[in-house]
């Protein structure tokens, strides 16, 4: 193989191209252009002597492709292949991994078996447009979602570049539900409120017992959307110091007990049967104090709720290993177990019914699923129909700090 000091020349120059493309192009078509100019750089060496005049074969085919260029393949973590000739000539590990081993030296369109890529894989060289990529669905599993990009090289090669959009998509879904779902949450109160202030603005607004009803469904529906705008901006608050770790001593045996006294302050029916059950010498945990007191609101309202009448609401707080264990159980209806993946949903709700006429906003759960998550916890939750719930935060302990070594030394007077 002929890989001299013009080729070497030939690469520098691709990669200050590709430098630029991705200045103003962006990632893809980027990676796309380097990939196409490195492999058109070293294909066309294949057949060119080296500076010390060594011929190289043509009879060397496919074979005789440039170890560099495999390793610069393989280096990119996304599926690229390298096709000539209609047939797989190159593809990197990751496309390996996707479409099999045994890709390379099959047609393309077999290779990547989608009708959408067989289209394009199809069209005339010069015609692909590396801006205008396919989305490809169900290639290596039903639920997975690819873009496909296609490039030409000057050589005559053709660079099929495919990026996973799964998760990408997977998010936009979620934006577009959770848009959607509080919409909806707020829409039904207001809609309410509108139709109770028409109501009254009729003969019905002289009754004086009706006014009085209608008045207090009025406030009650404008509470409900109070709590929901709250715990909204709640929400987005924490997502935005997810990668924050907090590092801020607390006292989950003091917290509790604080949190508690607030229950029994605030003249709930239900605040009697909180039971507290904390371990001695408890470590502190590093945490946000504002953030840990939300969730054990949250939870321990969850449990008073959808808990019995005169049952106990049982909060433990003790040592697991290196983590400080809060579990929180509730003797209720229990929750089936096809439901528990999806508790921690923004706007799930098993029974939507219920749920809003005890004041529920859908979003207590992923709250406490979000602060445990910005404090590297574990969340756990138990359910069995008929009787009850439990669930369990684990958080990591805070460790002491370590000792001096010089700490305890004894200076001797002479």
């Amino acid at each position: 193989m002929g890989f001299g000091i013009r080729t070497l020349w030939a690469i520098v120059v691709v990669v200050v191209a590709a430098a630029v493309v991705f200045l103003t192009a962006g990632p893809a078509p980027a990676i796309i252009a380097l990939v196409g100019g490195i492999a058109a750089a070293l294909v066309a060496s294949e057949g060119v002597p080296t500076e010390a005049g060594d011929d190289v074969t043509a009879e060397e085919g496919h074979d005789g492709l440039s170890p560099l260029l495999e390793e610069a393949l393989d280096a990119i973590v996304e599926p690229v292949l390298l096709i000539e000739g209609g047939r797989v000539i190159l593809a990197n590990r990751s496309a390996r991994g996707l479409l099999g081993t045994h890709i390379v030296g099959e047609d393309a369109r077999i290779a990547i078996r989608h009708p959408a890529a067989a289209e394009r894989l199809l069209t005339k060289e010069g015609v692909t447009d590396p801006d205008h990529p396919i989305s490809l669905v169900g290639l290596g599993s039903l639920e997975q979602r690819w873009e496909m990009r296609v490039a030409d090289t000057t050589s005559g090669q053709r660079i099929v570049h495919l990026i996973d959009q799964t998760a990408h998509d997977a998010a936009e879904r979620m934006r577009v539900d959770f848009v959607a779902n509080a919409s909806h949450e707020l829409r039904t109160p207001l809609a309410s409120i509108l139709g109770f202030i028409e109501t009254l603005g009729d003969e019905a607004g002289e009754d004086a017992e009706i006014r009085a009803r209608f008045l207090k469904v009025m406030f009650d529906e404008a509470r409900r959307m109070q709590r929901l705008v709250e715990d909204l901006i709640s929400l987005s608050r924490i997502e935005a110091d997810k990668y924050r770790l907090p590092a801020q001593p607390v006292d989950m045996a003091e917290l509790v007990d604080q949190v508690w006294e607030e229950f029994l302050d605030s003249g709930s029916p239900r605040a009697d049967d909180i039971a507290c059950e904390l371990a001695d010498d408890l470590p502190p945990v590093a945490g946000d104090r504002a953030q840990l007191s939300q969730m054990l609101h949250n939870l321990i309202g969850n449990a008073m709720k959808y808990g019995k009448a005169e049952t106990p609401v049982r909060v433990r707080l003790d040592r697991d290993g290196p983590m400080l264990r809060l579990s929180v159980a509730d003797r209720g209806e229990g929750i089936a177990a096809s439901h528990l993946p999806r508790l921690t949903e923004r706007f799930y709700r098993v029974d939507s019914g219920r749920s809003r006429s005890i004041g529920g906003t859908g979003l207590g759960l992923a709250i406490v699923k979000h602060i445990v998550e910005r404090h590297r916890g574990k969340l756990e939750i138990v359910s069995e129909v008929g009787v009850g719930t439990t669930v369990t935060v684990r958080l990591p302990a805070l460790k002491p700090p370590e000792k001096n070594a010089f700490e305890n030394a004894v200076t001797k007077i002479q």
